[in-house]
């Protein structure tokens, strides 16, 4: 296929395929990101974790890990729950009152976690937050206010660095300076880049795919109605709306190959460029039954869409975790909850790599 900028590249939809690339180290994330590139947006791919590979992946990717591990995702799950709880109380209530669910519940539960998780002052996000609908832009925003938003970004968490040098604190953030600065491996920037995308990632997928499975859920009663009779089966639920629901606005991070590899029958020679549909493998039918269905009781899911491999996302689990306790405080606290609006009226964001209302109305 063409890709919009840089020229052609592969498409690999099957899920066995998909999967195979994602862990396959012949193929470069870092080389998918130069100037000329195939690439599905006009200004290239800003560096960053998810565009490292090893051994450098490695040794950075390991000095996250050990902050986001299952266990301490699931101390953290209490404090999950107040933060919905709070929300929920905070948010209008009553016969008739209409609440946007993307500003009052979603997107403040998201940064909040995230935040508190990784220790960056929540107090502090009108130096950031108000900057990240122009960092995950593609047409929305000029390519200079793009520009200038990852800049203001970066600059606060360079800043960060240097208040935790200063006062250190036993959070993440802190943690990920001390053993950097141990270690002496990482600039300031650097450091400050790593924290950046992991905040940024856990505010905009999070709260986007939170709207995105509550709409779906509104729009399909019959899933919905089962779900409020079973509440136990939400995680089982999540994995699904995990798996059905695309949360990209495009088809995959390309990689390029870096010697010759046969992928299904087709040879890839090296340096051509290769994209992985996460979204296609989700829906293939040599692997899920009846993929085009939105099935909350289906048991075989091995989705794809937290990646699979070195890059499977460091969040996955505080992910999970938010979503699966949100979702089920809403579904039983507020078992009226409707869309405010038709269904063929709803308002989605246009321009941002990410697939998501631009406001959830609903009525409850």
């Amino acid at each position: 296929m063409t890709l919009p900028f840089g020229g052609q590249a592969w498409l690999v939809t099957r899920h066995d395929d998909v999967r195979s690339i994602l862990s396959d180290g012949r193929f470069s994330r870092a080389s998918s990101i130069g100037p000329d590139s195939p690439r599905f947006f006009a200004q290239p791919v800003a560096e960053g974790l998810g565009y490292l590979d090893p051994p450098e992946h490695t040794r950075l990717r390991a000095l996250l890990n050990r902050s986001f591990t299952p266990h301490r995702v699931e101390k953290f799950r209490p404090r999950i729950q107040e933060l919905v709880d709070e929300l929920l109380e905070r948010a209008p209530a009553g016969a008739g009152a209409v609440v946007d669910l993307t500003t009052e519940f979603a997107q403040p539960l998201a940064g909040q976690v995230v935040c508190e998780f990784t220790g960056v002052p929540y107090t502090d996000r009108g130096r950031f937050e108000p900057l990240f609908a122009a960092v995950v832009s593609t047409t929305a925003y000029p390519p200079e206010e793009i520009a200038a938003a990852v800049e203001g970004v970066k600059s606060y968490f360079i800043e960060l660095v240097a208040r935790e040098r200063e006062a250190p604190t036993e959070s993440f953030f802190g943690a990920l300076v001390r053993q950097n600065d141990a270690a002496g491996s990482l600039s300031d920037e650097a450091l400050a880049n790593l924290g950046f995308g992991v905040v940024i990632a856990g505010y905009e997928t999070t709260s986007s795919q939170l709207c995105n499975f509550v709409y779906l859920l509104l729009t399909h009663p019959d899933q919905l109605a089962g779900l409020r009779a079973d509440p136990e089966g939400v995680p089982r639920a999540v994995e699904e709306l995990l798996r059905f629901t695309p949360l990209l606005s495009y088809g995959g991070n390309p990689v390029v190959a870096t010697e010759d590899v046969e992928i299904a029958g087709q040879l890839i020679r090296a340096g051509e460029t290769v994209v992985p549909s996460n979204n296609a493998a989700n829906r293939d039918e040599r692997v899920f039954t009846a993929p085009d269905q939105l099935d909350l009781s289906r048991d075989h899911n091995p989705h794809l869409t937290f990646h699979h491999g070195p890059h499977y996302c460091l969040g996955a689990q505080l992910a999970r975790a938010e979503l699966q306790i949100a979702l089920e405080a809403l579904i039983t606290r507020r078992p009226r909850m409707e869309l405010a609006v038709p269904a063929d009226e709803m308002a989605w964001a246009t321009g941002s790599v990410m697939r998501k209302a631009a406001t959830l109305p609903v009525r409850w």
